[in-house]
């Protein structure tokens, strides 16, 4: 552990040149600071407050936090207290996690999903997964930029805008795009604005951003994670997971997250023997700079002893069409629920589109609402049309992978989660040119993503999926090929 202890006292007012380097520092690296009396949870709030200032909010100017916590700090000074008066509550007492903007926090913090209808939205209390974290002694430090309406609202949106937070830009080039919606979650950590930050998916949006943003991400099966408090898109695939710098912070933040462990296997986790399926018709496959680091990546996996099954093939006809059905049904359903329950300024999606049109000069600058739209025209749930698209998407993906792993005794498929950041484009809406989400994000199995490479100094990520309830094996796997592959760089500035 760096000696923290004087260069911090010396910049407690200010004095930036004096503040000490916490990048790259881990869970483990912070908590021997703090047990050792060099670190103060108070002292390390104030250090990420200042990089906010320096580089979200000048500098490379990422933009990637919407609002920092004004409770963080005397949250902080009471953690500090109860640890010496009484010790740590657990591996997260005293650190920072920022939340993307889409989870409920009862306290001044305002939840709006980026968008300009929830400007002033300030929940009745905690989503569960909050109350879990101030329960494990974790310090809110503030909320992160999202796409607006994390990404469903246009089909030209780009990825990291919002009418509430503006656009933010990708951690390791700033012209490029961070891929979304859980943008400013995974820019803040990939340039250490905080050890942690919490996202959602529904297809992509945790996995996505931190594979384009060099980071851990963990999409949990679904329901491991609690979606109460999290503004919806679809309670069929919606989940929250946790992005960190590393695997073992990212599951231990899941721990905390799911009240499950996740983290006691990883000392003794190896490849040794396991089996992984490598899916070559990923979406996109064929990218020569990804196909490099795929292949490299494989051969990563090999060296440390697990067994690789080539050239899986998944076959899955109609599966995103019919996901896509579901989503608008489900969208607004639950949105309409979320509004009605939370003492929202609007109160259904109709009004949101209606606030939209009222506000269109500053809501819709560059894209429009045609998703929305498409949400607000379908019927309810029990619709044969949604009925009979949820068993369509679902039964596809679930078998899909079930029929990989059984078929050739897998404990993961992988692929490659992204390809290099593409430029953001305000007039044409996002490029994506690889993916592989799809799969365990409408089945509702895991996903791990982990850094493996780069590209023009672009990150990329592997992904690692694997069967219902088996994320604790997913994240070992992921782990053992972090250790091996050490593919985790961070930006400079």
């Amino acid at each position: 552990m760096r000696n923290l202890l004087l260069a911090l006292l010396l910049c407690l007012g200010g004095c930036a040149e004096s503040l000490p380097d916490v990048t790259e520092l881990t869970i483990a690296d912070i908590q021997a600071g703090f047990d050792s009396g060099e670190l103060t949870a108070e002292q390390l709030v104030r250090v990420y407050a200042d990089r906010i200032e320096r580089i979200d909010r000048s500098g490379p100017s990422l933009n990637s936090i919407i609002e920092i916590n004004p409770d963080a700090l005397g949250a902080a000074r009471t953690l500090d207290t109860e640890r010496r008066e009484s010790g740590a509550r657990g591996p997260l007492h005293g650190i920072p996690v920022l939340l993307k903007a889409n989870i409920d926090t009862g306290d001044r913090m305002r939840t709006s999903a980026g968008s300009l209808a929830l400007a002033e939205h300030v929940p009745p209390d905690d989503a569960a997964l909050v109350a879990r974290l101030r329960e494990a002694g974790a310090v809110i430090l503030g909320k992160a930029n999202l796409s607006e309406w994390a990404n469903f609202r246009s089909e030209y949106s780009s990825s990291g805008w919002s009418s509430v937070g503006g656009q933010t830009h990708n951690a390791y080039d700033p012209t490029r795009n961070p891929c979304g919606s859980s943008s400013g979650s995974a820019v803040a950590v990939a340039a250490n604005l905080a050890m942690l930050a919490v996202g959602t998916e529904t297809n992509g949006s945790v996995v996505c951003p931190s594979g384009i943003n060099g980071i851990v991400g963990i999409k949990p099966t679904l329901g491991v994670v609690s979606q109460d408090g999290i503004i919806p898109i679809a309670h069929s695939q919606d989940t929250a997971g946790p992005m960190a710098r590393t695997v073992r912070d990212a599951a231990l933040l899941l721990e905390a997250l799911a009240g499950a462990d996740f983290t006691s296997g990883l000392d003794s986790s190896e490849l040794h023997g396991r089996r992984i399926g490598i899916i070559r018709n990923y979406y996109g496959a064929g990218h020569p700079g990804v196909d490099l680091i795929y292949d490299a990546a494989i051969d990563v996996l090999r060296q440390a002893g697990a067994e690789v099954v080539d050239d899986i093939e998944i076959e899955t006809p109609g599966m995103n069409s019919a996901s896509y059905t579901v989503l608008l049904f489900e969208f607004k359903a639950d949105l309409n629920q979320y509004l009605q329950q939370s003492n929202a300024p609007v109160s259904s999606l109709e009004e949101v589109i209606r606030f939209n049109e009222e506000n269109r000069e500053t809501v819709m600058p560059i894209f429009g609402q045609d998703i929305l739209l498409a949400a607000q025209a379908t019927g309810t749930l029990e619709d044969s049309e949604y009925l009979e698209a949820l068993d369509k998407s679902k039964s596809l993906a679930k078998s899909a992978i079930d029929s990989a792993l059984q078929a050739h005794d897998l404990d993961a498929l992988i692929a490659p989660t992204n390809s290099p950041a593409w430029p953001t484009d305000h007039v044409n809406g996002d490029s994506y040119h690889v993916g592989s989400s799809s799969l365990a994000a409408i089945s509702g199995y895991p996903n791990v993503t982990v850094p493996a490479g780069f590209v023009g100094g672009l990150p990329v990520g592997l992904s690692f999926m694997g069967a219902h309830g088996r994320d604790r094996d997913v994240i070992e796997i992921a782990h053992g090929f972090e250790q091996a592959a050490r593919g985790r760089r961070a930006p400079g500035y």
